[in-house]
């Protein structure tokens, strides 16, 4: 598509398939991918791990999108991005990363947020709801539960990256059963 009036120009690229949108008039980005269609409608995001390349993406609608336990987004060198979606009830799963830090986004629910030194010290607890921010130091026990009546919608940076390049567990109990 080819708009005069505004300077932009629309194609189908030939690595991500999708339309890319690049303007003219504030900058040229080849890595900032517009996943609407022609008609400007949203359309579905390919979930994938897309580091370590350049990535331009809407985090908000990518996170609402997976429906995955986990599925990792972007892994680079320094830190890793993933989604997460927790089912009512459920929880992240209580656990510690001696290395490394954590940024926990809600984008869609609520839950009780849980932290401390000991895995039977969980000192801290806040309810955190969308647009909330959790930030989780190395070494802390953690857990975040849902206690909405929707699924818990996150993404979560990792850094040091936490998890394998490309790592993708449907359910919570295919990322228990890899950590055994």
């Amino acid at each position: 598509m080819y708009r005069h009036a505004n300077h932009y120009y629309q194609w189908d690229h030939p690595v991500y398939g999708q339309w890319l949108r690049y303007n003219w008039d504030n900058y040229w980005n080849p890595y900032q991918i517009n996943w609407n269609n022609r008609w400007g409608e949203s359309t579905h995001i390919p979930l994938q791990d897309y580091g370590p390349k350049p990535l331009v993406i809407d985090i908000d609608q990518a996170a609402k999108q997976n429906n995955n336990y986990r599925t990792a987004l972007w892994t680079g060198k320094h830190f890793q991005v993933t989604l997460m979606s927790i089912n009512v009830g459920d929880d992240i799963g209580l656990e510690v990363h001696p290395e490394t830090d954590q940024f926990i986004r809600i984008e869609q629910g609520q839950g009780l947020v849980q932290m401390g030194p000991r895995k039977d010290s969980l000192d801290f607890q806040e309810m955190a709801y969308d647009g909330y921010a959790i930030m989780v130091p190395a070494g802390t026990w953690h857990n975040v539960i849902n206690t909405g009546n929707t699924p818990l919608k996150v993404y979560v940076i990792y850094a040091p990256p936490h998890h394998p390049f490309g790592t993708v567990h449907v359910t919570k109990a295919d990322a228990m059963s890899e950590h055994t």
